[in-house]
């Protein structure tokens, strides 16, 4: 995504990609096949997320200018993200198995220069010197991840996608990777489907070239995933317009409200039959096939949690902050004080970080990094705590229940928030019970049910399920963000019209 990242085990859409020539209708087609991700994948992914990966990736979103010409991009740890297929990169075309990502802009492999990176001696690597039509830039680059970086130089060479060659496109030949992600994962490269206003060097994405040089009939590709675990077909990505037999209906359509991800405006998250208001002013997110999962705030994630009945962290200082001043909270936001200074008016926040932490509220389970910085941390814990306490009493308020109530259900949400190692486990036999969630889209609703998006693998006593929902806070400018995956995208049809800047989404067929 210019970032991202990504426990327990669960079965999730791959894709080892099968090229069939583009159809009558001229569309390209890239069908996907699944495969079942594996625990060693799973574990990986827990490990870069403890390191901090996803949060810290979305940090810093837009490009950090290194000291030299090397562009640095926080990215997101694809371990999550299974969607395969493969491309061929000079003449005769060397063959790469890519994810399509709409969550960054670079095309990137591994080189034939990488020598000391384990990562490039488990993949295929680009040889230059094997390609007729290969072309030297040598700008060096780096695309920064959580726990690691990607970072190697440009080349120029063709690039063959389905039947259609793409001239002289600009990618990255990677001679470093240095992530846990990339030793581990089944795919070789990156092919970003995101904007060039995050594209790492300001290069030309291979989705733009596709277009200028007239490849495809229509300025639009779309993603159809196939949620049936037991089909041979894992979906299809399609250039160039939609196949109809994707989708029933017609799709809603919402503009791209900021050109770098594929981002819109979301009007509303309803958690069963009632709004969680955290997107009463509009909130921005994201369509992204470069994660499987459904991220979003802590604060309403907590509650996702809280309602499915999934195991979360008990935070000391969330249950401290609602006994002692739980009261204080409710009596503020009753008389009229606005929500982003009721922790300031308390005490428990400095002015100016309640006002920067309001709309990027922080886990609370983050260790301390040091031990003289205890007392600080402890401070920054409560301040958390108290911002969390104002959003769910605040959206307690408005569903008119008593202060006693209130104050309970906040003292058990307490108990709920998201741990940052990964998904939150669930009791299988419990989710005929559970809520649907709803994104509401355009003025449209768009339903998730449980069986949608709770990720399930193994069956009997060896089976394991999953909230596909994960924490992530986003600071502002950028945030509150949240990040629409795969769950999202294998229910609904999405449909990416570059030409009309907008988005597209209908019931998936």
């Amino acid at each position: 995504m210019g970032y991202r990242y990504l426990g327990a085990a669960f079965c999730l859409l791959a894709f080892a990609c099968s090229l069939l020539p583009a159809s009558s209708e001229g569309l390209v087609r890239i069908g996907l096949k699944k495969r079942q991700l594996d625990i060693q994948s799973i574990n990986a992914a827990k490990i870069a997320r403890m390191a901090g990966r996803y949060g810290k990736g979305v940090k810093d979103m837009h490009h950090i200018l290194g000291d030299s010409d090397v562009d640095i991009v926080s990215l997101k740890n694809y371990l999550d993200a299974q969607y395969y297929g493969e491309i061929g990169i000079g003449s005769p075309p060397q063959k790469f198995t890519v994810i399509f990502d709409t969550g960054s802009s670079n095309l990137w492999v591994p080189s034939s220069k990488c020598y000391f990176s384990i990562a490039c001696l488990l993949h295929h690597k680009y040889k230059a010197s094997k390609s007729s039509t290969y072309s030297k830039d040598g700008k060096s680059c780096a695309i920064h991840y959580g726990t690691g970086s990607v970072s190697g130089f440009l080349s120029q060479d063709n690039v063959e996608v389905g039947d259609l060659v793409i001239k002289d496109q600009l990618f990255i030949e990677a001679t470093r990777e240095g992530s846990l992600t990339f030793v581990i994962a089944k795919f070789d490269g990156i092919f970003g489907l995101g904007f060039q206003e995050i594209s790492v060097g300001n290069v030309v994405p291979p989705w733009y070239n596709m277009v200028e040089q007239g490849l495809v009939n229509e300025d639009v590709f779309s993603f159809w995933l196939n949620r049936d675990q037991d089909a041979t077909e894992g979906g299809e990505l399609v250039f160039g317009g939609v196949d109809p037999k994707h989708f029933k209906g017609k799709h809603t359509y919402v503009p791209v409200t900021e050109k770098g991800y594929w981002q819109f405006e979301m009007e509303d998250f309803i958690i069963g039959n009632h709004s969680t208001g955290f997107c009463a002013g509009g909130c921005a997110a994201i369509v992204d096939s470069g994660t499987s999962l459904l991220a979003g705030p802590t604060s309403i994630v907590t509650e996702v949690n809280h309602a499915i009945g999934a195991e979360g962290v008990v935070s000391l200082e969330c249950k401290e902050v609602v006994s002692q001043y739980g009261d204080m909270i409710w009596d503020l936001l009753v008389s009229g004080v606005l929500p982003s200074k009721v922790c300031s008016e308390i005490g428990l926040c400095m002015s100016g970080r309640a006002q920067y932490e309001s709309s990027y509220i922080k886990t609370v389970v983050e260790k301390e990094e040091k031990n003289t910085e205890e007392v600080s941390a402890r401070d920054s814990a409560l301040c958390t705590a108290c911002e969390l306490a104002v959003v769910w009493v605040q959206n307690q308020l408005k569903q008119k229940g008593t202060k006693e109530a209130v104050l309970d259900y906040v003292n058990q949400l307490c108990g709920d928030i998201p741990s940052p190692m990964g998904e939150s486990v669930i009791d299988c036999d419990s989710i005929s019970s559970m809520p649907n969630v709803t994104f509401t889209i355009g003025s449209k609703a768009f339903n998730l049910t449980p069986e949608q998006y709770i990720l399930k693998t193994g069956e009997g006593v060896a089976a394991v399920c999953l909230s596909g929902f994960i924490a992530l806070d986003v600071p502002p400018p950028r945030g509150p963000l949240w990040i629409l995956g795969d769950v999202f995208m294998g229910v609904y049809h999405t449909v990416f019209d570059y030409g009309n800047l907008q988005l597209g989404f209908a019931e998936a067929a």
